[in-house]
């Protein structure tokens, strides 16, 4: 009984004001607190990485590898809270796993990161063997069927296509709460 005290204690001393200031001290441009409930999920996002990403099959942590839409759906609705965030190329993985790993460690033991872009820890995915990594390989949001623009829209994020190479590109993450 001590133990359950202890753990609830624990999760409920990081605020929202904390869990936000963790993800800028890791390096995120911008986060917010939103409902997991309210992240769009479609089937044609998971398409759009099987027909036109060069990461399509390339590790266990892009599709067709990765769970469906319809099981992300089921996985974020087990959620009530999620932390938002944009980040510079190349660091939504790392700033997930990191505010992961933060949340965790202060009790929110169901906490999940996800990060845009494919994995790049290994020169080649051990497919066979399985992850070399699973402590810090994380999916992106769009290979397991998320709306990163209409989920970032809805929050009042910026992001827009990149039509040329001097457009503005934004990269986002998502780190389930609880």
């Amino acid at each position: 009984m001590a133990k359950r005290i202890a753990s609830k204690q624990a999760s409920s001393e990081m605020s929202e004001r904390d869990i936000i200031g963790a993800a800028l001290e890791f390096g995120a441009k911008a986060a917010k607190i939103v409902a997991p409930g309210k992240v769009v999920t479609a089937h044609w996002v998971r398409w759009k990485c099987c027909y036109g990403c060069s990461g399509y099959q390339s590790s266990l942590m892009c599709p067709p590898f990765t769970p469906q839409p319809a099981q992300t759906r089921e996985m974020l609705d087990q959620f009530k809270r999620a932390v938002l965030f944009e980040s510079g190329r190349g660091r939504s993985k790392k700033i997930a796993v990191a505010l992961e790993r933060k949340l965790f460690l202060g009790g929110f033991y169901k906490a999940f990161g996800l990060g845009a872009g494919p994995c790049s820890l290994c020169e080649s995915c051990a497919f066979e063997e399985g992850c070399r990594n699973p402590e810090v390989a994380r999916p992106s949001p769009e290979g397991v069927g998320i709306d990163v623009y209409a989920t970032a829209r809805s929050h009042g994020f910026a992001i827009d296509v990149v039509r040329n190479r001097s457009d503005v590109q934004h990269y986002f993450g998502l780190v389930l709460i609880d």
